[in-house]
C-alpha cells in the first residue's frame, strides 16, 4: 500500500469536546410540537384544535418562538398549498376518518379522546417532515402557518427571502 493510501485513511485531527460543546444548544434546530387538543362548539360546527409550538434558531424565519392554535383543515390548506407552489414531496396527513363521522355511533367519534391523540401524533410528524425539508422552509405558506395567528388564505404564493425577515 503507498504511502498516500495511508494518509487519505487517518483520522482528522478534530479538538476534543468539551462541556459546552456537548450539552449547549445545537448550532441549527427546528423543533415544532403539537400540543393541548382542545374540542370546541356544538352539533356539526365542533370541531378540535390543536396548539403548534415553534422554536428554532434558524435565521430564515423572523420569530425564533411561536405558538398558534391550528385544525386539521389548516393542515390540510398547507399540504395543498405545499403539493402546488413547491417542488417537495409532501408526506401524507392522517387520515379523515370518515366512518367515525357517520352518525349513530356508540362512541363519541371524532372527539374520542384516543382518536385526537393518534390524529395529534399524525399532525405532529406530518409538520415535522415539512418544515425539516430545506426547501419547505422557504415557502411563505409554511411560515404563515407556523408563526402567524390567522392564516390569510387569500395570500400570495411565494418564497420568503432574507429581506422578508
Amino acid at each position: 500500500m503507498s504511502d498516500t493510501a495511508v494518509a487519505d485513511t487517518r483520522r482528522l485531527n478534530s479538538k476534543p469536546q468539551d462541556l459546552t460543546d456537548a450539552y449547549g444548544p445545537p448550532s441549527n434546530f427546528l423543533e415544532i410540537d403539537i400540543f393541548n387538543p382542545q374540542t370546541v362548539g356544538v352539533g356539526r360546527a365542533r370541531f378540535t384544535t390543536y396548539e403548534v409550538r415553534m422554536r428554532t434558531n434558524l435565521p430564515i424565519f423572523k420569530l425564533k418562538e411561536s405558538c398558534v392554535r391550528r385544525r386539521y383543515s389548516d393542515f390540510e390548506w398547507l399540504k395543498n398549498e405545499l403539493e402546488r407552489d413547491s417542488k417537495i414531496v409532501v408526506p401524507p396527513l392522517p387520515g379523515k376518518a370518515l366512518k367515525r363521522q357517520l352518525p349513530f355511533r356508540g362512541d363519541e367519534g371524532i372527539f374520542e379522546e384516543s382518536f385526537i391523540e393518534e390524529r395529534r401524533q399524525g399532525l405532529e410528524q406530518f409538520i415535522n417532515k415539512i418544515a425539516g425539508h430545506p426547501l419547505a422552509q422557504n415557502e411563505r405558506c409554511l411560515h404563515m402557518f407556523l408563526q402567524e395567528e390567522a392564516i390569510d388564505r387569500n395570500y400570495v404564493p411565494g418564497k420568503v427571502t432574507s429581506g422578508d425577515i
